[in-house]
């Protein structure tokens, strides 16, 4: 049995969920393996502190380079790759590690055997024991975003007897589409924020995409109206508990306790829930009800060898860019945002949390330019022409193509939820049956607000290339800003550690880390600072909810100085935040009290260091 416990945004709760139900299932004596499928910051070991007993290297053999002597110089290999990881300059090819998929284009092409293919490590997977839980996870190595799914099969393969746990990642793009598709109940754990909702539906809309029905779970449950009740209803969405907004809670997991451990009340209410959905799982959950389906009518923005971006959209000038970014959900990284920009009053904006926008939500923009954007291809194979032999699937590297039957004889055909568009299958078909056209991964918006241009952008369900989206994003803002007369921006980055950090990092000017203090606050601030040490972007440090954990915003501000990061400050706990998001508008905007004050200095220390 596979109870997936997921959510459209970070910080809503999961790992909190998740681990809570393992305990409590495995003290009322059921056999339970807990899957941290969150292989960029994964948390769930801080909480139920396994024994590791063994670890094990995840290695794929990636192209590195060519052998000189028998290249031609062809530009084949160039022509092939989907991800931009490949170049030639004056005759000679380089390739660049971070943006390659491993996909193996390039090695199938290459009419000289030219290409050289290494072990590239991409991460580790840690197998372990919490009392009688069996608990396994994975590490994802910093810079390899785009191996998420790869790593995440590594864990799902540590499969047993009994109830599996799996702790997904965040969002709705591949990882999480690998984590949930063959689940026998995706439990949405959400709050009841505009944040919480919107993203909410984005997770439901991804679910039913791939077959999946899921049940909704809301953490910190205290209602401010009834959109999210409303939405439930409408959507016929079960909502399978409630749990209270309690300080002490919050308290207990920054020290990384479990809340079934410290609180009765609590060990009652999550044996409730725990055997609510083993009994649902046990159902397989209901049939899942048709998604929403975006209707596009324009063509869509290429990316890559064949763009087809209009030549005057590369003449604006790059802005300088205050990124900001966490390495976890939940953080506040996108209130914070929105009040530099109120701050500032006139400044560029461009969000890049691409997979869960909600910046939009507090700056209410007026869309004035809107696109569709591909980033792959979609492949399918004619059976009329397939002949079975399957070479497309000798030479998928994702697992995509699976063997079917058509008119009473072997045929292939494309999984689209495996498939990342590289194009191999095509590339590797001798009778021409793949057929590959651009697919329609998102859509981009340019916009304007009150504090100036804004560029955005919403990945589709269950889509791959988001750090391609964010690349277009950042092109449209520095668009936006040329039109406009301005040299700077506030970009709203992704959490976490994956491809889209990466596209929002490289060439900023700066990047403003938001954390918290918790045990799983100063693991993953560890995590996105080795990456912004890796891309050599000058970093500061703010803690939010500081007064949570004042020996852990200590620990925060011993390791600024460990990475050579500058401490900008820290914000206390307090609700007014979810008040001005209730009410669409920042955080500085709707309150002149302690947390204004300490955003404002925060943001001091920012103007002042670009002056």
């Amino acid at each position: 049995m596979k109870i997936v416990i997921s959510s459209g945004k970070g910080g809503t709760g999961k790992t909190f969920i998740a681990t809570n139900i393992a305990r409590v299932l495995d003290e009322s004596g059921y056999p339970v393996r807990y899957l941290d499928c969150d292989v960029e910051e994964p948390n769930g070991h801080l909480f139920l502190k396994p024994d590791i007993v063994k670890e094990e290297t995840v290695s794929l053999l990636s192209p590195t380079g060519v052998d000189e002597n028998r290249c031609i110089a062809c530009g084949r290999c160039v022509e092939v790759c989907h991800y931009n990881a490949i170049a030639m300059i004056k005759e000679k090819v380089l390739f660049f590690k971070n943006l390659c998929h491993v996909c193996g284009a390039c090695t199938l092409v290459c009419p000289v055997d030219a290409v050289i293919e290494e072990d590239r490590r991409i991460g580790v997977v840690k197998h372990g024991k919490s009392g009688t839980i069996d608990f396994h996870y994975a590490l994802l190595e910093t810079a390899e975003g785009g191996m998420s799914p790869r790593l995440i099969r590594k864990v799902k393969q540590c499969t047993g007897k009994g109830i599996h746990i799996l702790d997904s990642p965040p969002g709705t793009a591949c990882p999480v589409v690998e984590t949930v598709k063959d689940a026998d109940l995706c439990v949405l754990v959400t709050d009841p924020t505009p944040f919480g909702i919107h993203d909410l539906k984005l997770a439901v809309n991804m679910c039913r995409q791939i077959g999946r029905e899921p049940v909704v779970l809301v953490n910190r449950a205290e209602y401010h109206n009834e959109d999210l009740r409303d939405y439930c209803r409408g959507e016929s969405l079960e909502i399978v508990a409630e749990i209270p907004d309690d300080r002490k809670i919050a308290e207990c997991y920054s020290v990384g306790d479990l809340a079934v451990d410290r609180f009765p009340e609590y060990r009652a209410l999550f044996t409730d829930i725990a055997g609510k959905i083993v009994s649902m799982a046990r159902k397989g959950g209901q049939p899942a009800r048709k998604s929403v389906t975006v209707e596009h009518s324009a063509d869509p923005v290429l990316i890559g060898e064949n763009s087809n971006q209009p030549l005057e959209s590369r003449r604006a000038e790059k802005t300088h860019e205050y990124v900001i970014i966490s390495g976890k959900g939940g953080t506040g990284k996108t209130s914070l945002a929105a009040a530099f920009c109120a701050l500032e009053k006139r400044i560029a904006i461009a969000d890049c949390d691409v997979d869960a926008a909600d910046l939009h939500l507090l700056l209410q923009p007026e869309i004035k330019k809107r696109g569709v954007f591909s980033g792959s291809d979609t492949a399918v194979i004619d059976p009329d022409r397939c002949t079975g032999c399957g070479e497309c699937e000798r030479q998928c590297r994702f697992d995509a193509i699976l063997q079917t039957e058509y008119s009473g004889r072997k045929v292939f055909k494309v999984d689209e939820i495996a498939c990342e568009g590289c194009g191999v299958c095509g590339l590797a078909c001798p009778e021409g049956a793949v057929i590959c056209s651009p697919a329609w991964n998102g859509e981009w918006f340019v916009s304007d607000t009150r504090f100036g241009p804004m560029s955005h952008a919403r990945l589709g369900p269950a889509e791959e290339n988001s750090g391609k989206l964010v690349t277009l994003v950042r092109q449209k803002k520095d668009e936006a800003a040329f039109e406009a007369g301005l040299n700077e921006a506030v970009v709203d980055g992704s959490p976490g550690t994956g491809c889209p950090v990466i596209a929002s990092l490289s060439g900023a000017e700066y990047a403003v880390v938001v954390t918290e203090p918790t045990v799983s606050g100063v693991h993953d601030l560890r995590r996105i600072l080795d990456v912004v040490r890796f891309f050599r972007v000058p970093a500061g440090i703010v803690v939010n909810k500081w007064d949570l954990n004042k020996e852990k915003t200590e620990e925060i501000h011993a390791i600024a100085g460990e990475y050579e990061a500058e401490f900008l400050g820290r914000i206390p706990y307090d609700k007014v935040i979810t008040l001005a998001q209730v009410k669409g508008v920042s955080v500085v905007e709707y309150s002149d009290g302690p947390v204004t004050q300490a955003v404002r200095e925060v943001w001091g220390k920012i103007v002042r260091r670009k002056s």
